[in-house]
């Protein structure tokens, strides 16, 4: 079944969080994810809204998510993002299957 990766991020630190990005397409790539959107500008329809970056990413199940976010790749560059920003990351999971 399909998952769905969504991040709100609040960058704190962009030199930080621009190492991060300069890496993440690099590992991302050598995963089975499908990077869906990258926002830092999000058309806010109800609630507030604090962070100032929303990530949004596909795989096709909760196994491939957790090979490319707990891979020592991955692991190696987040540090620049946990250095870079708060947020909270979520993993969903799609209808059927």
């Amino acid at each position: 079944m399909a998952v769905y990766g969504v991040a709100h991020i609040t960058i704190t630190d962009r030199a930080a969080y621009d190492r991060y990005s300069a890496a993440f397409m690099e590992v991302f790539a050598r995963y089975r994810g499908t990077l869906l959107a990258v926002d830092e500008t999000p058309e806010v329809i109800e609630g507030e809204w604090t962070a100032t970056r929303l990530v949004m990413m596909s795989f096709p199940d909760a196994a491939a998510f957790h090979d490319w976010f707990d891979s020592a790749e991955y692991q190696a560059i987040a540090e620049h993002r946990h250095a870079g920003s708060t947020g909270v990351v979520l993993l969903g999971k799609g209808l059927g299957g």
